[in-house]
Formats: structure tokens, sequence, C-alpha cells
């Protein structure tokens, strides 16, 4: 009776510890299930990379909607990563990944990748080591990506409204002098060359009387293409106010400045516009000027430039005067 007894409850512990048993792995299931939703939800990539391996352990669901790129394909092989980066940003990725080992975390790093389809998106990846840097213990950075691409379309955006003029697309009066400022500061203190132009629409408030304010912006549009076609690369052009300009030449000397601003001239002179079966044309004037040792402030260049350029207006407009 007794070994019967104790037959019955082991029977009924094992019942209960299979029971049990069950329940538990039924919970780790769901709980897996839950993990895996979502991992899936996140709108971002999280993953884990073996340092000394050199190799991708994980890498959640997201990576193949923001990357558009095979996660089998990453995981085999991280020269896939490499391959996804946008090719002027590399090296800054590398590089802030491995400065990881030495700060332990990087909390903002952005480079751009090109999916598969091609698009070119922008990343905010930030990223910490997981475990200690102990002797024989891996060393594994885990991190999140997020796609910031509308973010930075976004700011693109704002410092261009902030920017530009935006009848002629070329540099507001705010921008064009603070960039402009940067630019003397610079050739004060390496000696370098800087020449310092303005140029006015002759006769701007007639064409505005007899062929209409839209033709007025449209003189003023195409002028602002002369401008930008005419001037070298890293030469600042701006709509400083009405139909007045400012060009400045950083590392130009007064001679080839002068050219510039002859080539300017004749290409102004060459636009031909159309209103009400009239076609007319339009010229500018100009003044111009170059850094001289005692100029202590752009403010300077600027004065004498305004004042070559109304020169310019009284003997009898359409020309270049220098200063």
């Amino acid at each position: 009776m007794d070994e019967c007894g104790n037959s019955s409850e082991q029977l009924e512990d094992l019942t209960l510890a299979l029971l049990h048993s069950r329940a538990e792995v039924e919970r780790l299931r769901e709980r897996e299930q839950l993990f895996s939703t979502l991992l899936g939800s996140v709108n971002a990539v999280l993953w884990a990379f073996d340092w000394q391996a050199q190799r991708v352990i994980y890498v959640s669901p997201a990576y193949e909607r923001i990357f558009g790129r095979s996660a089998a394909l990453l995981l085999a092989d991280y020269g896939e990563w490499r391959n996804s980066i946008y090719p002027d940003d590399l090296d800054y990725a590398a590089e802030s990944l491995a400065k990881v080992l030495e700060t332990g975390a990087v909390e903002t790093r952005e480079y751009r990748i090109i999916r598969a389809d091609g698009q070119l998106r922008w990343l905010s990846d930030k990223c910490f080591i997981s475990r200690s840097n102990e002797v024989g213990q891996a060393q594994i950075i885990v991190g999140i990506a997020e796609d910031i691409t509308d973010k930075k379309q976004l700011e693109g955006e704002l410092h261009r409204l902030a920017t530009t003029d935006v009848l002629t697309q070329s540099s507001n009066r705010r921008y064009f002098f603070e960039c402009a400022r940067r630019e003397f500061e610079h050739a004060r203190q390496f000696g370098s060359p800087l020449a310092f132009l303005l140029l006015d629409v002759d006769d701007f408030k007639r064409i505005n009387d007899s062929h209409g304010h839209q033709m007025g912006d449209q003189v003023l549009q195409r002028l602002a293409s002369c401008g930008a076609s005419v001037l070298r690369r890293g030469d600042l052009f701006g709509r400083i106010g009405g139909e007045e300009f400012a060009a400045l030449f950083p590392g130009c000397e007064p001679a080839l400045a002068e050219q510039i601003a002859e080539r300017l001239q004749r290409e102004v002179q060459r636009l031909r516009f159309s209103h009400a079966q009239t076609s007319f044309g339009v010229t500018v004037s100009q003044g111009l000027t170059s850094l001289r040792g005692a100029d202590a402030s752009l403010e300077t260049l600027f004065a004498r430039a305004d004042a070559a350029m109304y020169q310019a207006k009284r003997q009898g407009k359409n020309q270049i005067v220098l200063d």
C-alpha cells in the first residue's frame, strides 16, 4: 500500500512537473513571438557586430526595409555593409565604428547609404560596446540605425529658405554677407587676394513701369543666372536688395576679377526680353574693388565698391568702374 501510494505521488509530481514545463515552454514561445513582433514593428535597424571576427552576428528585420538588401548576405559577409555605404562617407563610417573601442559609445554618427535600388538615404547610427573588454571575451558592438532622410531633406529645405533669395535663387543679403565676412577674415589672416563687386540694373524702374513687375522679376532672374554661369567655383553671388547684386571673389587678383566683371557685363548685354511685341535688352553698372592692406572690415570694401558703382551710373551707365 505504501509503495502504491509513493508511486502515485511520484506520478502526480511528474505530471505536475511536465505540465509546468509545458507552461514554461509556452510562455517562452509567447515571449519570443512578442519580442519578434516588437522587433519587426520597430522602424530602426538593431544590429550586433563581433569586432574580432569582423562579422555581423545579428540584424533586425528593419534592415531589409531600410537598406533594401538581404539580411542573409550581410550576416554571411561583412563586406555587404561596406558596399552599402555611400563612397564619400565610407571612411567616416568605418573610423567612427572603430572609435567605439576607445570611447565605449558613439552617440551621434550620420552617414549615407545606397539601397540596392539606387536610392540614397541618410542614417543616424548610435552604437556602444555591450560587454566589458576583458581578456578572452568577445568585443561585441551593438547599435541602432534610424533612417533620417526626411529630416535631412527638411533641414536642407529650411537652410535653403533661410539663405536663398526666393525670386532669383541666389544667396540672400544676410547669407551673402555672412559668408563674405568669413572669406574676408580668411584673406586678412593669410594675406590672400580678395575682390568685391557690386552691380545694379540700369533704369530698372523704367523697365517695371513700361513692361510690368513680372517682366522686371524675369530680368532679375536671368541676371542672376548670368552671375551663376560666369562666376568661378567658390565665388559668392547674391541679391542684396531690389535690383542690386554683389559678388565676392576669394583668392582672386585684381586683373582676374576685372576679367570676370567684363565677362558678366557681356553676358548681361546679350540678354533679350520680349513684351507686348516689343523686344528690349538690359545693362548693368558695376563697381569693383580689391582688398588692401589697410582694410579693417568687409564694410570698407563694400563702401568702395558702392561708390564705384554709383560713379559708373553718373558716367553713363553700362560700364565697370574700378576703385
